[in-house]
C-alpha cells in the first residue's frame, strides 16, 4: 500500500451522527433552561464541538459526540440520550481497530500482537485494520505499526495525550469511534486498556468482553467469537456481541502471537487535530516513581523458571533463582505461593497474574491447575518437575521429569553451568 498522510478532521460528524436521526449510541442535547454560558465545555472537547452564543451552549458541525462536555458541565445542562441497542444498524459499522499502548518510545508487545491477530480478523471480514494511536510526538513508531499489519492509522498528537491518563484518552477516543464507526476494537487487557475499554464502552453504549485468550469470525453471521475463561478458569465460554457496536473486546498480552514484520510497508496516516488543555483534565502525573528492585518483566522473557508450593518455604526460591542465572531467564511463581507470602506477587504466572509465551518454560513444583495452565500454556517449550507422576502440569509438558525438585533442580543447575561454562 503506498503512503499517505492527510490532515484529518471529523467536519462531517454533526451532520452524520446528529439530528437527522443516524446515530446509534448516545446523542447528546443541551437542556438550555440550565445552560449558563458558562462555557466550561469548550475546553473540555477535544475536536472543538461546542461554542457558546448569547449565553447558551450548541453542538457545531465538529462535534463527535464524545461526551467530554457531559462531564466537564456543573450544572447538568448536558445530557446524552441513552438509545435502545436493538436499534442500532451494524450495517453502518466497518472495519478492524486496535488501539495502541506505547512506552519508553516503543509500541507496547500487546499492541503488535493484536495487529497480526487483526490482520486476521480482517481478511475473514474483507476489510482492513486500522491502528489509533495517541500520543505526543510518537511520530517514529508509525512504520513499525505498519510493518506488523496496520492499514491505516489515526494519529492524535498533543502534549496532554503524553501520558496515559483516562479522561483525554476516552474521550479522544470515543470522537473517533462515533466518526469512523469500526465494526470491532480491540486492545490490550493491560493496566491502561482494562481502564480505557470500559469508559469507552459504557460512554459509546458498546458491547465489550474482558480478558479474551481467543478471537474469530462467525462465517454465518460475521460476529465476533470472543473466547474468555470463566468460573475461575474452569470452563472456557465463547461470548457474542449481536446487537451494540462496536463489538470490542480486551486482550491478555502473549496469548496472541505477532504478525510476520514487513519492513517497508506503509500505511496511510491520517493526521487527527485536537485541542486539549491541562485545565479540562481533573488529574495530572506528578512524579512517575520506578521500582527499585530488580526488573522483572514476564510477558518479554524468553526463559522463565517458576517455583510453586511444592517448594515448601520462601527460602527454598534460591533454586528457583539460581537455575533462572544459569539460563539467563527469570523467575516465575504459581499463585499458591504469592498468596503465601514466599514471593512477590510481580512474578505470579497465571489467570489472576501475568499470562507469558516465553521459548522455555520451567515448572517446578507447580501441579498445573487450569488458572496457571491459563497463563503460561502457549510456551513454546514447556519442562515439568514434579514428584506427583499424575499432575495435570505434564499433561500440558512438553518434557515431564517425574522426580523430586530438590534432586532434580540442583542438579539440572549444575549440569548446566557445566556445559554453559559456569
Amino acid at each position: 500500500m503506498a503512503a499517505s498522510r492527510e490532515a484529518h478532521a471529523p467536519a462531517t460528524a454533526f451532520a452524520f451522527f446528529g439530528s437527522q436521526g443516524g446515530r446509534e449510541a448516545l446523542p447528546i442535547r443541551i437542556i438550555e433552561e440550565k445552560c449558563t454560558g458558562c462555557k466550561l465545555c469548550i475546553p473540555a472537547c477535544p475536536y472543538g464541538g461546542v461554542d457558546v452564543e448569547d449565553k447558551l451552549a450548541r453542538l457545531n458541525e465538529r462535534c463527535t459526540f464524545c461526551g467530554a462536555c457531559i462531564s466537564a458541565c456543573t450544572f447538568d445542562a448536558i445530557v446524552a440520550d441513552v438509545v435502545r441497542k436493538e436499534n442500532v444498524d451494524a450495517s453502518q459499522y466497518r472495519g478492524v481497530w486496535v488501539i495502541a499502548e506505547h512506552r519508553h518510545g516503543n509500541l507496547a508487545g500487546v499492541t503488535l500482537e493484536l495487529l497480526g491477530e487483526g490482520r486476521k480478523l480482517a481478511q475473514q471480514l474483507g476489510t482492513d485494520v486500522s491502528l489509533a494511536l495517541l500520543g505526543n510526538s510518537v511520530d517514529g513508531l508509525v512504520d513499525r505499526a505498519a510493518a506488523y499489519g496496520a492499514d491505516r492509522i489515526y494519529l492524535v498528537q498533543d502534549p496532554v495525550l503524553a501520558t496515559y491518563r483516562t479522561a483525554p484518552y476516552a474521550d479522544v477516543m470515543c470522537g473517533l469511534i462515533n466518526t469512523h464507526k469500526p465494526e470491532i476494537v480491540l486492545i490490550g487487557a493491560t493496566t491502561m486498556g482494562r481502564d480505557l475499554a470500559s469508559r469507552i464502552a459504557a460512554r459509546i453504549g458498546a458491547g465489550l468482553t474482558a480478558d479474551c485468550t481467543g478471537l474469530d469470525i462467525n462465517e454465518d453471521t460475521g460476529l465476533l467469537h470472543q473466547t474468555r475463561p470463566a468460573y475461575g478458569g474452569t470452563i472456557m465460554a465463547t461470548i457474542l456481541c449481536e446487537q451494540a457496536r462496536p463489538q470490542m473486546a480486551t486482550v491478555r498480552p502473549k496469548v496472541m502471537r505477532k504478525g510476520d514484520e514487513e519492513p517497508g510497508r506503509k500505511a496511510e496516516v491520517h493526521d487527527v487535530p485536537v485541542e486539549l488543555t491541562e485545565k479540562s483534565v481533573a488529574t495530572r502525573i506528578v512524579e512517575v516513581v520506578r521500582s527499585s528492585g530488580p526488573a522483572v518483566d514476564l510477558q518479554e522473557a524468553e526463559i522463565i523458571v517458576s517455583g510453586g508450593r511444592g517448594l515448601r518455604s520462601a527460602d527454598n526460591f534460591s533454586l528457583i533463582e539460581e537455575l533462572a542465572e544459569t539460563l539467563g531467564g527469570v523467575v516465575g511463581a504459581s499463585r499458591a505461593t504469592v498468596d503465601a507470602e514466599w514471593i512477590p506477587a510481580y512474578h505470579q504466572v497465571g489467570q489472576t497474574g501475568k499470562t507469558v509465551q516465553p521459548r522455555l518454560y520451567i515448572a517446578c513444583g507447580i501441579s498445573g491447575a487450569v488458572q496457571h495452565l491459563a497463563g503460561m500454556q502457549s510456551s513454546d517449550c514447556i519442562v515439568a518437575i514434579n514428584n506427583d507422576p499424575d499432575a495435570p502440569i505434564f499433561r500440558a509438558a512438553h518434557y515431564g521429569i517425574c522426580g523430586d525438585l530438590f534432586e532434580v533442580v540442583p542438579a539440572l543447575t549444575r549440569r548446566l553451568q557445566q556445559e554453559l561454562g559456569g
